[in-house]
């Protein structure tokens, strides 16, 4: 037991011995105590919080040692308040001579009380982590434990700090907002610095959540009860900052007024930055506005209409740096949240999501949190996967045949050593990856073999798979194989993320968690319908993604299309993915690498098939379940490898109707070169697969892919950077 008696400053007791007194002598400790210089008593001016601090641990030294509420468990369980007088008899302590006693366990916590030391009380809270002591009985000791630097709080627990999420009561919609709000912080914080708990309202009333709080986020819907609001204020006065999201919160002389004409639809707004830049965006109202107030803060929201109603108000509060930033708009939810109303309210917030995040992650910025991106993830080594068992052998004998005797297989761009197991020791570069061959060493939340199987209806393409969590693109992982692998074997490298994702060009590829990441090997014979046509290839991968969702049974009317020349849409409106194709002529065969990402699971940054699915559910009131990046991948190199074989027989007007069924161009007017350039319309693809569009003068022009993009705002064609 004495391993887990730890002092404040760094002694462990190496023996505890329990020594029975008898009165006397303890009548002459207690002389002798009086002569000692006395603790300081509580500061008369302890702030509301420190009361409350105090009162908590209080009662958790009579025997309560368990707190209710959530969170995970801290580290120290309990504490000593040096604030606390003394039970009679006990000698009083100076603040030079205080020394805390942290115990690890709560029961034991309890037993020593009974047994040994009868002034120790315990203090737990499990649901704010590392629960500081209350120090403000001891002036000096405060001071240097709890320093506080020109009002912003030193988090001295080593923990990562907190941002606390109050929603009121504990209802399920209540809880259902928790969730909404959680998940839109986790987008703009840097979730390797910050932790995010649920503050109960009973937690909010009874413990000293203040000391341990960076940022309190306030999302209830529901009026705050005075006791609670009075805490909020307290926070505020010590330097605390708060983000009110559509809450009745407020303070300073603001006051919240009611616009029922505005509640719940999609308004314009002018979002002023700190800098002094404006944003525009358009954002779902909550039926409020804020009226009356003092001077703003630097940042400020306004709707664009006549009475440029406030929305968003930066209060700062107090002498100690205490702020708030309030807003009476939606910033919390997502455009498919069950508030919107309509497909196109969905649409237009949905090409406002970027901007949503930026004017988030602003306010943040702006109240002390750090919204930079997190760490690049450490590369993953790779795993050799076989869709078709039959392929075990003969790939593995071809295998020995081609590798040295360490197992490597070297090329110019990169070295992978195939091996039965991996160990933490081994180095992973861009340029030097294990590959365990051993399957039973492989597991995957993200990626799963046997729907991948199930879902591959293939005779060649995508058989063996090198499939990584981490990489840093896909593209570079068949390089060393593909001039030498048989055929029959179709290669694919599948990732779950990528650290230097490629794009067309200069462009780079994003690539979050939810992303179907993938690049496989396709040979085309230089003589044949499409080894003729090479830049069909990427139009039959795009095609082949969209189909991949739309041919199964009850989602024929997702909305996904094909853009020219190498991109997967919703609608016209926002990009979900894309296809880069690279291409060597060998002989008389055509060694191409297909890479395509598509958004699967992950909203950010754009939009992703499941939002579609979960927007044409609510709008039809369908069931229809989301789909998995593994499942899509394996339906999409299906479809591929039978759209090859139609273009193979029937040349392109084997596979342009379906083409032409999906894609977002028709009838779509342009200006070729710039803005200033003739207006033409788009007619189709020549038959090598390049766009061709229909000038005034009556001229036919073909756009090639390699020169040109479209900037599908201002339907142009304008040149691509190189």
């Amino acid at each position: 037991m004495e391993d887990r008696l730890q002092m404040d400053n760094g002694l462990i007791a190496q023996k505890i011995v329990s020594v029975h007194l008898k009165d006397p002598a303890l009548k002459e400790l207690g002389k002798a105590s009086d002569e000692q210089v006395q603790g300081p008593p509580p500061g008369p001016e302890a702030s509301p919080e420190a009361q409350t601090a105090q009162g908590v641990m209080e009662h958790a030294g009579q025997g309560d040692c368990k707190a209710a509420g959530e969170g995970p468990s801290p580290r120290r369980r309990g504490c000593a308040p040096e604030s606390e007088p003394a039970a009679d008899g006990d000698p009083g302590l100076s603040s030079t001579e205080l020394c805390q006693l942290h115990l690890s366990i709560c029961h034991e916590c309890l037993e020593l009380e009974n047994s040994t030391i009868e002034s120790v009380r315990c203090a737990s809270a499990e649901n704010i982590p590392d629960l500081p002591c209350d120090h403000s009985g001891v002036e000096g000791a405060a001071g240097e434990l709890c320093p506080e630097r020109k009002g912003k709080r030193v988090n001295i627990s080593g923990k990562a700090p907190n941002i606390l999420l109050y929603v009121g009561s504990g209802s399920e919609e209540a809880l259902g907002r928790l969730q909404q709000v959680r998940s839109v912080l986790t987008d703009c914080v840097d979730t390797d610095s910050y932790t995010l708990y649920h503050l109960l309202e009973d937690s909010a009333m009874r413990d000293p959540w203040s000391d341990n709080c960076l940022l309190l986020v306030i999302a209830s819907r529901d009026p705050i009860p005075k006791d609670i609001q009075h805490k909020f204020m307290a926070y505020l006065s010590q330097g605390g900052k708060v983000l009110g999201l559509s809450s009745p919160f407020t303070f300073g002389g603001f006051r919240v007024t009611r616009r029922d004409v505005l509640r719940n639809t999609v308004q314009n707004l002018v979002f002023s930055k700190a800098d002094g830049t404006e944003v525009r965006l358009s954002v779902l109202s909550s039926g409020y506005i804020y009226e009356e107030g003092p001077s703003l803060g630097r940042l400020q929201g306004h709707l664009e209409n006549e009475d440029k109603d406030k929305m968003i108000v930066h209060v700062p509060f107090g002498t100690l740096g205490g702020e708030a930033v309030l807003c009476q708009v939606h910033l919390e939810l997502p455009p498919g949240a069950s508030l919107v109303q309509t497909a196109d309210d969905f649409n237009v917030l949905k090409s406002s999501n970027v901007r949503r995040h930026e004017v988030l992650k602003e306010i943040l910025t702006a109240l002390g949190l750090s919204c930079d991106a997190p760490q690049v993830p450490a590369l993953t080594p790779l795993y050799l996967l076989l869709a078709a068992e039959e392929t075990q052998d003969p790939f593995m004998q071809w295998l020995g045949r081609h590798t040295d005797p360490e197992g490597i297989i070297k090329s110019s761009k990169l070295s992978l050593q195939f091996v039965s197991s991996y160990t933490s020791e081994a180095e992973i570069t861009p340029s030097s990856m294990p590959v365990v061959t051993d399957p039973e060493a492989f597991s995957s939340e993200h990626f799963s073999l046997e729907t991948y199987r199930q879902n591959l209806q293939t005779t060649r393409l995508g058989k063996v798979i090198l499939f990584a969590e981490v990489t840093s693109t896909t593209m570079s992982l068949l390089d060393g194989l593909m001039f030498e692998m048989p055929q029959e074997m179709g290669l694919i490298a599948i990732a779950v993320r990528q650290t230097q994702g490629k794009g067309r060009g200069p462009n780079a590829w994003l690539s979050p968690v939810g992303c179907a990441l993938s690049t496989l090997l396709v040979f085309i014979p230089l003589r044949s319908q499409l080894g003729q046509r090479i830049p069909f290839v990427q139009h039959l991968m795009s095609l082949a993604v969209v189909e991949a969702v739309r041919s199964i049974p009850g989602y024929e009317d997702i909305n996904l299309r094909v853009k020219w020349p190498n991109d997967i849409y919703y609608s016209d409106l926002m990009k979900i993915g894309g296809v880069l194709v690279n291409s060597t002529l060998m002989g008389e065969t055509f060694y191409i690498l297909i890479g395509c990402g598509f958004n699967v699971t992950n909203s950010n940054p754009t939009i992703c098939i499941n939002d579609l699915i979960e927007e044409h559910n609510k709008q039809h009131g369908a069931g229809l379940k989301p789909l998995r990046a593994d499942c899509l991948i394996a339906r999409a190199v299906t479809v591929l490898e039978k759209l090859i074989d139609t273009f193979q027989d029937q040349g392109p007007d084997g596979v342009l109707p379906l083409y032409y069924k999906y894609w977002v161009h028709s009838g779509q007017q342009v200006r070729l070169g710039s803005t200033e350039g003739p207006q033409a319309s788009i007619v189709g693809l020549d038959d090598s697969g390049f766009l061709q569009v229909h000038q005034e003068d009556g001229r036919v022009v073909t756009v090639h892919p390699d020169g040109n993009s479209f900037d599908m705002l201002r339907n142009l064609i304008v040149p691509k950077r190189q």
